[in-house]
């Protein structure tokens, strides 16, 4: 099981590879705030999608959030450095994700 700080620093990472892509991959219409729940670690994470980019990335919950992942740490940690393919890990449960049909196709571009 991944540790609370390795989950946080694999949302680090994501949200520097965002940022580095932003500019390659072209801005993508998107912002909208985002909860990241860690189910087996019992925490979670939000920040804000903004144009591509992951922003304002903080510890604890937004229950308002307009998209919300859930997955365990080590999930989480593996999806982030590629070791496991989002669209499977939906497939198989092993990810869920709520949002509009219309972000998760905006969310597929980014991932």
């Amino acid at each position: 099981m991944a540790s609370v700080d390795e989950c946080r620093q694999a949302l680090r990472d994501l949200a520097a590879r965002l940022d580095r892509h932003a500019d390659v991959q072209g801005r993508i219409d998107l912002d909208r705030t985002l909860a990241c729940r860690v189910t087996d670690l019992d925490t979670a994470f939000h920040g804000r999608i903004e144009g591509g980019r992951l922003v304002d990335l903080a510890d604890g919950d937004d229950p308002k959030a307009k998209i919300a992942l859930s997955t365990n740490s080590d999930d989480l940690v593996a999806l982030v450095h590629g070791q496991l393919d989002i669209m499977k890990a939906v497939g198989a449960r092993r990810v869920s994700i709520k949002a509009n049909p219309f972000d998760l196709m905006k969310l597929r571009k980014l991932l």
